[in-house]
């Protein structure tokens, strides 16, 4: 995940950004920081509802679910850690 995903600022609200006070720049700072948590947010998967459904795959034992769990629970413990 090591793609850049920056925000581009369009020259219309730099344009903007000119005119509004602190208060207002805040404020529409704010927001964008909001949306931001609303996306990120929209992504979590519940970790006992995967494992139900990779356990249902034929020929997925306990062993081999147990294994890719732990491999799961890395990657994402990993990414949480990297965010904060």
């Amino acid at each position: 995940m090591s793609e850049d995903k920056s925000f581009e600022l369009p020259r219309s609200l730099y344009k903007e950004f000119k005119k509004m006070s602190r208060e207002q720049i805040q404020a529409v700072l704010t927001d964008i920081y909001h949306q931001g948590v609303a996306s990120v947010e929209s992504t979590y998967v519940d970790l006992t509802d995967l494992r139900k459904a990779i356990g249902s795959i034929s020929g997925i034992g306990e062993k081999r679910l147990n294994e890719i769990m732990s491999v799961i629970e890395s990657f994402v413990n990993s990414n949480n850690t990297d965010s904060e």
